[in-house]
């Protein structure tokens, strides 16, 4: 089979191995070329933000895209965390358009459309439109994914049509996830290691396996003649 080019296009470092850490890792096995950029830093909004919480979450994104075998995209447009309702839609769109041009990928990941989270719903609407079906576009399949602690605590539902199995890929995100450090939660919450877990095995009990992601398939276009 043709090797994928894949685009995750996620607000903050950390979303993409949450929300499909596994499928990354996946992806990277089966040959695929796995893409990822954020469009904030995801800590400048933060009320004890330290001097060095940005570093230290580009480290950490870094050492989780090297566990899980993925490349990052470096921005230089990004916005401020927490605050992309400040901005047009326009201004974000073109930045996931040059980096749509950039990469010119098959398969694209990206936040669910209804989290509670407004830097993931804006992005999320912002690559709808990049990645709109007009003549001479490329990708091939569009899915959202859950992000815990964005996606189960708005008052939309989620409601996955596509699954992933991950059994073999499991350790693999684990160890991605406690690359964050203290970005995934210790304490009993959904956004903790056995909160992101747990829905690995709720999303495998639905398809039949020990652990799974679950994804908003958004569109898909057989481009075979």
């Amino acid at each position: 089979m043709k090797k994928k080019k894949v685009l995750i296009c996620v607000a903050h470092r950390d979303d993409e191995t949450i929300g499909c850490g596994g499928t990354i890792s996946k992806h990277v096995a089966n040959g695929d070329r796995v893409y990822c950029f954020s469009l904030t830093d995801g800590v400048s909004a933060r009320i004890n933000k330290k001097t060095n919480d940005e570093k230290i979450r580009l480290k950490n994104s870094i050492d989780a895209s090297e566990i899980l075998g993925f490349k990052w995209i470096d921005l230089i447009e990004q916005f401020e965390d927490n605050e992309m309702d400040k901005v047009s839609l326009l201004s974000v769109i073109k930045v996931i358009e040059k980096v749509k041009k950039k990469i010119n990928p098959d398969i694209v990941y990206t936040h669910f459309d209804g989290d509670l989270n407004i830097d993931h719903r804006i992005v999320s609407q912002a690559v709808l439109t990049a990645f709109r079906p007009i003549k001479g576009e490329k990708v091939e399949k569009i899915l959202f994914f859950e992000v815990l602690s964005a996606t189960d605590y708005s008052s939309k539902n989620f409601i996955p049509n596509y699954f992933n199995k991950i059994d073999k890929y499991w350790k693999k995100k684990d160890k991605a996830l406690k690359a964050y450090g203290d970005e995934i939660i210790k304490t009993k919450t959904s956004r903790s290691l056995e909160g992101v877990e747990n829905l690995a095995r709720y999303r495998g009990n639905f398809c039949g396996y020990r652990y799974a992601e679950a994804f908003k398939l958004i569109r898909e276009i057989n481009k075979n003649d």
